[in-house]
């Protein structure tokens, strides 16, 4: 199976910065890409920045310009850089990996287990 590990998360102040990280692990798993999610009370998941195996990345519009996704193919981990943080940024952030097993397998979707992130003065 696939485990997905995440670490980063924190209380920050308006305005500053904090650095997700997030790991898969799996001696078979190939990824096709890898992403990152938030969720904040009385609202649904969304998505906030996600990079392909290839490289492309695609972001929400609220978080362009302040947030930067990385990935390590090699490694299969993927880095959220959030800068110049806002009190909306307040949320739990999930890591989704999406990739298959084995060559001729489906893709599957494997999560971690949540890291608060809050921005507060």
């Amino acid at each position: 199976q696939v485990q997905v590990v995440e670490s980063g998360g924190g209380l920050v102040q308006p305005g500053g910065s904090l650095r997700l990280s997030c790991a898969a692990s799996g001696s078979t798993i190939k990824l096709a890409s890898m992403g990152w999610y938030r969720q904040a009370p009385g609202k649904q998941r969304e998505s906030v920045a996600i990079i392909t195996r290839s490289g492309e990345t695609n972001y929400a519009d609220s978080v362009k310009g302040r947030f930067t996704i990385s990935g390590d193919n090699a490694k299969n981990t993927a880095d959220l850089q959030m800068n110049s943080l806002k009190p909306e940024d307040t949320a739990v952030y999930y890591c989704n990996a999406r990739g298959r097993l084995w060559t001729w397998g489906s893709l599957n979707d494997y999560w971690g287990q949540g890291t608060q992130v809050t921005v507060s003065s």
